[in-house]
């Protein structure tokens, strides 16, 4: 069995994810962070971006995070964001509407999580 860290990936109204992975890569301030066990402690500002998770069954995660915060110790993996999206779940059609309309409108932040909510579904 490979080393794996407990990831718990949640937002302000739910938890979004929860299990066994063996590498989650997200980006902060600070810049693209990636996480695997026994990574040294960590406490950092998330960036919105997807997030990409690894999980020990071998498929994939991703998610559209919308700023937080991330958490490391003792192989267990916290993600905080006001607002979260599973690739999964992002309709590509009204996040392309809502990236149109951001521009049209020069609405910086909506322009910012539709993009972010497009990354994510192409990541996946």
């Amino acid at each position: 069995m490979a080393a794996e860290l407990h990831v718990e990936l949640v937002a302000a109204d739910r938890q979004v994810w929860s299990g066994e992975a063996t590498l989650v890569v997200a980006r902060t301030t600070s810049g693209d962070i990636g996480v695997m066990p026994g990574h040294q402690p960590l406490l950092g500002v998330l960036e919105s971006g997807p997030v990409t998770i690894r999980t020990s069954a071998g498929e994939t995660v991703v998610a559209a995070v919308h700023g937080g915060f991330i958490s490391f110790a003792d192989n267990k993996l916290s993600l905080l964001a006001e607002i979260v999206e599973l690739a999964d779940e992002i309709d590509v059609q009204r996040a392309e509407r809502a990236l149109e309309r951001a521009k049209a409108e020069a609405d910086a932040g909506a322009e910012r999580r539709a993009d972010v909510r497009l990354r994510a579904v192409a990541t996946r």
